[in-house]
């Protein structure tokens, strides 16, 4: 029995691909500083060893025939260190994805740079309900499943499928190309392009350069399927050189294959009319609302659609699909307002987002709450667009800038600029001064101004890809 040795296995994807390792007949230890739940109970209900520190004695003792390591383990780590003295295998975790659980399925790989854990959570959710049991690794907590990832279960004689969600980050620290690069798509979905991940990315042109090398990576007999509405997907098709590989668009254009029409978003969900080169498939009716969600889930209609499921089968796995925790989650009602939960963090995916809220919830008073943690938004890389991207709402409260002291003055995203920016726009702003910048407790001080300004019927939605503080137990119900 071949022994992994997961070095953090405590986040979302390592936790998950551990457990899904497990299952294929792997032995799997794996270690964590501080485990926390739900995956400390995960892990152990499927049978995996977590070591709660980092001790080089552990690789010592496991004799790993591998160490598995997350892009979020650095030159330093007691044990990484160890791992290189004692010569082990080292293997990145998208590249254990590629070969242990994609292997020979077929390879449904979701990737774009914001709506890529909804739109995977789409294709599985579609997928299994038609039958065909699909393999996936979703980078969020998906409704529809008690997990975030799992092995294909063909039946026999049948090509599995599974269904990855697909990150242009970095694989690890030897290993800095993308991972999607790792995912041998058979179907290759790309839903946006914009620039992000300023950490690794120098320029818009480098995220395109990815994205057109990981679209090349698609056999004959596979499928390209990307937004046709959006400029920067048509400059990587544009230099793509595929002549032999077939290529389908998606969006509200008329130029595209599969067209998206007559949008509506109520309380109760959203619709749409779909039709593909003409021919009118059917009125999708799903759950979450909104343009951005219409294009997802064509995403989930074509991709079923290539692997052969039928089209009513198609509309009624949109009907019973539920959208992943922090994915527009209304998480309870605080002072008389609708408390939404989002992991949004690029400024277009909160545009976007708070477009189809204000869509769902007409005539209602919108407020939003950001927390800017990503390695992008805390420079001011963004400093105009998040401004403008909360053009919805009627007052924004920022909270704090995580880890400041990384960026001096002429790079760090400027507070005051964008608290007078959105002053200008005719809006209520607050942001969390630096000094309060990761002090415990910091979401208090925004809990306190929002008391201020939320009043009965409101809509407050709280962007952040983390805790915002505490402010998010605070108002739930």
């Amino acid at each position: 029995m071949k022994t992994l040795y997961f070095i953090r296995i405590g986040g979302t994807a390592m936790g998950g691909v551990a457990a899904a390792c497990q299952r294929l007949g792997y032995r799997v230890i794996g270690s964590e500083a501080q485990l926390y739940e739900p995956m400390k109970s995960y892990l152990a209900e499927n049978g995996v060893q977590v070591i709660p520190q980092f001790d080089p004695e552990n690789l010592r003792t496991a004799k790993p025939d591998e160490v598995v390591v997350g892009n979020a383990v650095s030159r330093g780590n007691a044990e990484l260190e160890e791992a290189l003295d004692l010569n082990l295998p080292q293997v990145s975790l998208p590249e254990l994805v590629g070969r242990s659980l994609i292997a020979d399925n077929t390879s449904v790989v979701v990737a774009g740079t914001h709506g890529k854990t909804t739109t995977t959570a789409m294709v599985a959710w579609m997928l299994e309900s038609a039958g065909l049991n699909p393999g996936f690794l979703i980078g969020g907590v998906p409704a529809n499943f008690d997990v975030s990832c799992r092995p294909a279960s063909p039946a026999p004689g049948i090509r599995g499928v599974f269904v990855v969600e697909g990150d242009e980050y970095d694989s690890a620290y030897f290993d800095k190309r993308s991972k999607i690069l790792h995912y041998r798509p058979t179907i290759a979905v790309l839903n946006n392009a914009e620039f992000d991940h300023s950490d690794i990315f120098d320029s818009l042109d480098d995220i395109l350069k990815s994205f057109r090398l990981y679209l090349r990576l698609v056999p004959r007999k596979g499928l390209i399927l990307v937004n046709g509405d959006d400029l920067n997907i048509q400059r990587i098709l544009a230099n793509l050189n595929l002549e032999n590989v077939p290529i389908q668009t998606f969006g509200t254009g008329e130029q595209n294959d599969w067209v998206i029409s007559n949008i509506e978003s109520t309380d109760q969900g959203g619709s749409y009319d779909l039709a593909f080169r003409g021919e009118p498939k059917g009125r999708v009716t799903m759950d979450p609302t909104g343009e951005i969600n219409a294009r997802n889930m064509t995403v989930a209609c074509a991709v079923a659609t290539q692997l052969g499921i039928p089209f009513d089968a198609i509309l009624q796995g949109a009907k019973s699909y539920r959208h992943p925790k922090r994915r527009m989650e209304v998480i309870g009602t605080w002072k008389g307002a609708t408390v939404i939960d989002d992991f949004g963090h690029h400024p277009t995916a909160i545009k976007e987002t708070l477009k189809a809220i204000s869509d769902k919830y007409p005539g209602r008073r919108i407020l939003a709450a950001f927390e800017p943690r990503s390695n992008t938004t805390t420079r001011n890389v963004f400093q105009k667009e998040l401004a403008e991207c909360f053009n919805v709402a009627a007052g924004v409260a920022i909270g704090s800038l995580d880890r400041p002291e990384r960026y001096d003055d002429t790079q760090r995203l400027d507070l005051d600029r964008l608290k007078s920016d959105l002053e200008s726009l005719g809006k209520l702003a607050y942001v969390l001064p630096l000094s309060r910048a990761g002090k415990e407790g910091w979401g208090a001080d925004l809990e306190t101004v929002l008391a201020e300004w939320v009043q009965e019927n409101d809509v407050l939605v709280l962007f952040s890809n983390g805790d915002f503080g505490g402010l998010r137990a605070r108002l739930k119900s």
